[in-house]
């Protein structure tokens, strides 16, 4: 599988897919997220999942940004179609969002008339302006600069009008801009028993780590062995992120070893 940029999309297609994942990333990092999340979807690309990432560029009107990845998501995936690198209709589609892609999906989910088998929404955050852009709080006092829709409205939105039922928050142990909690007891009190909160080992930035090969010699040695351990240990955190995420998306398939 290869990477390919599609209709402005960055796509990677396993040979059978079974689902559909549409991949928004965070606001500083998604303007190549093959690149920045690059471990993560391809070990979901792996497993038989077709990853459709969207890239974008930050602004103050999160509502437009959601239009425009969507119509973004939904244009290369019916010109995918007809170039006939995805064959089978009806596959069920998820959205995977970490940071502002959480924001976006549930923007989505909420403006929008869309289908979604479920979210995935990691290391969600729902600040204001002020808190997020050091520039806007030094402008803060002069004029009224907000995002939109504000904090306040998106939880309005989202406990009125958002769409898909069956939804995965991740938060990570320390991770000190996380919301996730809130959240969740905005979720679940409009979907009681379909959301799901996991709590793992990590901070905001594990979704985009990578994981760094350890080259072997012809024979297995003791550097070798300890080389193993050390990674080991060091990317545990997004193994275990790998592994969640799998078993939430198919709870009765078992997660391949790659």
């Amino acid at each position: 599988m290869d990477w390919l940029e599609f209709s402005d999309n960055w796509v990677l297609i396993p040979p059978k897919p079974k689902a559909i994942v549409h991949f928004l990333g965070g606001a500083f990092v998604a303007s190549a997220p093959h690149i920045t999340y690059r471990w993560l979807l391809e070990q979901l690309a792996l497993q038989g999942y077709a990853i459709i990432a969207t890239p974008f560029i930050n602004t103050l009107d999160h509502g437009n940004m959601a239009r425009e990845v969507l119509w973004t998501f939904e244009d290369g995936l019916e010109d995918l179609f007809a170039a006939q690198k995805l064959r089978r209709r009806g596959l069920p589609i998820y959205g995977i969002g970490h940071s502002m892609g959480c924001k976006l999906h549930l923007l989505i989910g909420s403006l929008f008339e869309v289908e979604r088998a479920g979210n995935i929404l990691l290391s969600f955050n729902n600040y204001a302006a002020r808190q997020s852009i050091p520039l806007v709080e030094q402008l803060s006092s002069v004029i009224d600069v907000e995002f939109t829709p504000t904090p306040q409205q998106t939880n309005s939105l989202v406990g009125d009008r958002y769409q898909v039922r069956r939804n995965l928050l991740i938060q990570f142990s320390n991770d000190k801009i996380d919301q996730s909690t809130g959240l969740y007891q905005i979720l679940n009190g409009r979907f009681p028993g379909l959301v799901t909160l996991q709590q793992l080992r990590g901070d905001h930035q594990t979704p985009l780590a990578q994981d760094l090969s350890w080259p072997r010699g012809e024979s297995f040695s003791p550097l070798d062995a300890i080389g193993q351990w050390l990674k080991h240990e060091v990317y545990k955190d997004l193994y275990q992120l790998r592994r969640e995420v799998l078993q939430w998306l198919n709870p009765l398939s078992p997660v391949k070893n790659i």
